[in-house]
């Protein structure tokens, strides 16, 4: 019933839920107060006895200490729950950034929004209210049975005794409920795996018309999940149905002990009264935590997939200091996905200064290379050294300033224009600003509009292709990094576009820039063209001395160079 691994893992609640449960036991001394108080009210009418206006003094007071109780009792509900959901989103954020993108090895995209923001959310309920009403629903039933042990006995006692009967049945349903539940939670991240991974790929589906059948697969997913959760539904409903009645039947026999006792008159009109009124009170602790009990479950079943994420094993980085850039070796490395060697015993060396290029088919494993040198892939054999150091044992956090990176696809954020380039340096003046634009080719378009605050859309989408990337080349030249890596970045920009990045590369005399690019002519200038085929290194030189050897690199040359000279006759008989 209670996950201890959860409750240890955020130890600074504890003292609200603590407060939490005092405020709720001192709330439950009022309401006894006022019970008894209501009970004196109704024996002295029946009995004819004068009424002293104090009672009713006491009742107003007690409703009002009640109500503070309550109130405080919500607060710190809140309070617990607030400090549990940052912390536990603190070390999901933390840990994601330690792992990298690693951890879509065991985990979806969808998977990790859906357990920072829904998962994650699903504790509230645990820490705000299932716990505490845990130990209130623990406390509430022994103090009312050393009050009401002064009345009759016997009924307190088949009060007592009954209680018990509400936790047993929550047992019972949780060895059902546990394995639901889990299986609901499975049963809703892949839903959303599938919603967002159609989403993404709309356009693709439309082009293919292969929207219609994702459709019908959506749905048949979206029906299993409505089947899992009417299950869940039915299953919270028979266990609320169980609950009512060992409650009820619990108060109903109470009540018959005591009416027993009232008849041979071992309990007065007033005892008689009190506990009538309190027989409910001992259950409703135990009946509140019941309901809790199905919503809490979720938030256990969300926080297993949590802890399976934070064990999720850390590299450690011996290496905290990290000097200027002189070299990068690659020795013996070799690298698969899953099964599927995609790089194969791979040795190499790059010197402060170099411009190198890798190129090859695709599939070749270039873009691969890239990510290993950035650190987001680890090589299963061989090593990548920065200086003579391997990349793996250098703290992400001292390593990411020296190396910058520029895919095909570079990420524009909600904000402006300004706001996405201090990405790149977050104290640049307005005047490193404009230098980085202007050395994209870009700053022009943005004088003409509102400067660095012109509004950027979610994902730069009131830009196009070529604006997005020279505005993340911008960024890059402003993070101002040793070595830069430009992994295809010109491959979905128009001929302007890339022309002025390819020539705003050049021009980085004193910037190692590692280039990767379909497009042979993009590589012409490089000191060194690594050609890859299969995963492994075909030829290294440069572009005169490749051509002339006539191996893989002239033939691909040539081939491009072909279908250009085709694709620019063709054009010619267009017009």
């Amino acid at each position: 019933m209670i996950n201890i691994r959860l409750l240890k893992a955020f130890p600074k609640s504890a003292q609200y839920i603590r407060l939490n449960v005092l405020f709720q036991w001192l709330g439950l001394l009022m309401n006894v107060i006022l019970s008894a108080s209501i009970a004196y009210l109704i024996a002295s009418a029946i009995e004819q006895r004068p009424i002293s206006w104090i009672v009713f003094v006491i009742m107003i007071l007690s409703l009002c200490v009640r109500m503070i109780c309550n109130d405080r009792a919500v607060q710190m509900s809140f309070a617990s729950s607030s400090l549990v959901k940052e912390q536990m989103r603190e070390r999901l954020f933390s840990k994601l950034s330690k792992i990298g993108p690693s951890y879509l090895k065991t985990f979806s995209t969808a998977q990790i929004v859906q357990l920072s923001s829904e998962g994650v959310d699903q504790l509230e309920t645990y820490f705000g209210n299932y716990i505490p009403q845990f130990f209130f629903a623990l406390l509430a039933p022994l103090t009312l049975f050393l009050i009401t042990l002064w009345f009759d006995w016997k009924a307190a006692l088949i009060l007592f005794m009954c209680v018990p009967l509400i936790p047993v049945s929550i047992v019972f349903v949780q060895k059902i409920a546990k394995k639901l539940l889990s299986k609901y939670w499975g049963q809703y991240t892949q839903l959303g795996d599938r919603f967002l991974e159609n989403l993404q790929g709309l356009s693709t589906l439309k082009i293919y018309q292969a929207d219609e059948r994702k459709q019908e697969e959506m749905k048949e997913e979206a029906e299993q999940f409505r089947k899992i959760t009417m299950r869940v539904l039915i299953m919270q409903l028979n266990s609320i149905s169980i609950m009512d009645l060992v409650a009820y039947g619990g108060a109903a026999a109470g009540i018959i002990s005591m009416l027993t006792s009232f008849q041979n008159g071992t309990i007065t009109l007033f005892g008689a009264l009190f506990i009538v009124l309190m027989s409910a009170e001992f259950f409703i602790p135990m009946r509140t935590l019941g309901s809790y009990f199905h919503i809490a479950m979720n938030g256990m079943a969300a926080s297993d997939t949590m802890f399976q994420l934070l064990d999720l094993e850390e590299k450690e980085h011996p290496i905290q200091e990290l000097a200027p850039f002189s070299s990068l070796k690659i020795e013996n490395l070799s690298f698969a996905y899953e099964e599927k060697p995609i790089l194969k015993n791979l040795s190499l060396s790059i010197k402060k200064g170099e411009k190198i290029a890798f190129v090859g088919e695709s599939g070749s494993g270039k873009s691969t290379i890239a990510h290993l040198m950035m650190g987001i892939l680890q090589p299963n054999t061989g090593s990548i050294c920065w200086n003579e150091s391997e990349i793996c044992e250098i703290e992400p956090s001292i390593y990411s300033p020296h190396i910058s990176y520029l895919g095909h696809t570079s990420s524009l954020f909600l904000g402006t224009v300004g706001i996405n380039l201090k990405m790149g340096k977050a104290d640049a003046s307005e005047q490193e600003m404009w230098i980085a634009l202007k050395q994209a080719g870009i700053a022009d378009l943005f004088q003409e509009k509102e400067g660095l605050q012109t509004p950027v859309k979610e994902g730069g989408s009131n830009f196009s292709g070529g604006q997005r990337q020279r505005l993340a080349l911008a960024r890059l030249l402003l993070k101002n990094s040793g070595v830069m890596i430009l992994d295809e970045s010109t491959s979905n920009v128009d001929v302007e576009s890339e022309d002025q990045i390819i020539q705003t590369v050049k021009d980085l005399d004193d910037k190692t820039i590692i280039m990767i690019s379909h497009r042979l002519k993009n590589s012409m200038d490089a000191d060194r063209i690594y050609v890859l085929k299969e995963g492994a290194i075909q030829e290294v030189g440069d572009h005169e001395t490749l051509l002339k050897n006539k191996g893989e690199y002239a033939r691909l040359w040539n081939a491009q160079q072909n279908l250009e000279r085709y694709n620019g006759g063709t054009q010619d008989e267009a017009k």
